[in-house]
């Protein structure tokens, strides 16, 4: 992920985790499917493909396997660029595949990065800690008629965002026993809604995760709880922020944790 912070959840950890542990040839086919399937396209045949905030690196490997050109990841956090060349490492070490420590908040760093016809940011940009900031500098590397890909925790779904926040700061600054044990409060309250005889769709839930983006469910969770910094947007306040940039809206999936966004760079 990326952020300037230096009190912030670490993330690289647990996307080197997932890597060793979960990741495999199905995963990232699904990873492929998802984002071919939102984008409306076959392939990636003629794109290149920019992956801000890497983390576990299966999208860029998606990016590869669905005919991307040129491929660039980069992170903040420098275990999650470590976790994406694992991934890397498995392709064969393609050539048109690089990945690096970076920060999308570094007005520098975006600047050399140059122009991309596709540019992806899934649950990155909110994990900053200037999350308008960090949308305004991805959204300067995408060209012109290019894609921009992102997905933000939206407000919209929240009855209550600040309890969300306190959760992510209890979680950062507990213990390694408290953080397992808030997983599982986590799953008792949101997944079993405090019914133990939901525990079977648990065990459901956990084996069909992975068909969303090919994640694994406590990677996720633990993503989830221990995201931190965070910021909430609202959805119509992005899709308005960068119609003023030149981008129009092409596509949206709205209603869970992290409303989807596809838009296009029209100026």
């Amino acid at each position: 992920m990326t952020s300037s912070s230096a009190d912030r959840y670490e993330f690289g950890k647990n996307w080197t985790r997932f890597v060793k542990t979960s990741a495999n040839d199905e995963r990232v086919d699904i990873a492929k499917r998802h984002i071919l399937a939102f984008v409306g396209r076959d392939n990636l045949n003629g794109l290149n493909f920019l992956d801000i905030g890497c983390g576990s690196g299966i999208h860029s490997l998606a990016a590869y396997r669905a005919g991307a050109g040129r491929i660039h990841g980069f992170d903040y956090d420098e275990d999650s660029v470590s976790a994406t060349n694992i991934m890397r490492q498995k392709a064969g070490e393609p050539k048109n595949w690089t990945a690096e420590q970076g920060d999308v908040l570094n007005d520098e760093y975006i600047a050399s990065l140059g122009k991309w016809n596709f540019v992806y940011s899934w649950g990155v940009l909110h994990h900053t800690g200037r999350v308008w900031h960090a949308i305004e500098n991805a959204s300067k590397t995408v060209a012109s008629d290019g894609l921009f890909y992102i997905a933000l925790y939206s407000e919209d779904v929240q009855t209550d965002p600040q309890f969300w926040l306190d959760v992510k700061r209890k979680y950062n600054e507990a213990s390694k026993r408290r953080r397992w044990l808030m997983e599982w409060w986590y799953i008792w309250r949101f997944v079993m809604g405090r019914n133990p005889l939901m525990f079977p769709y648990v065990l459901v839930r956990i084996v069909r995760h992975r068909l969303t983006r090919g994640m694994s469910f406590f990677a996720d969770i633990r993503d989830w709880l221990g995201g931190w910094p965070m910021e909430f947007t609202r959805d119509a306040d992005v899709i308005s922020y960068l119609a003023a940039r030149g981008f129009e809206k092409v596509n949206i999936k709205t209603g869970e944790a992290c409303t989807e966004f596809l838009f296009r760079r029209t100026a």
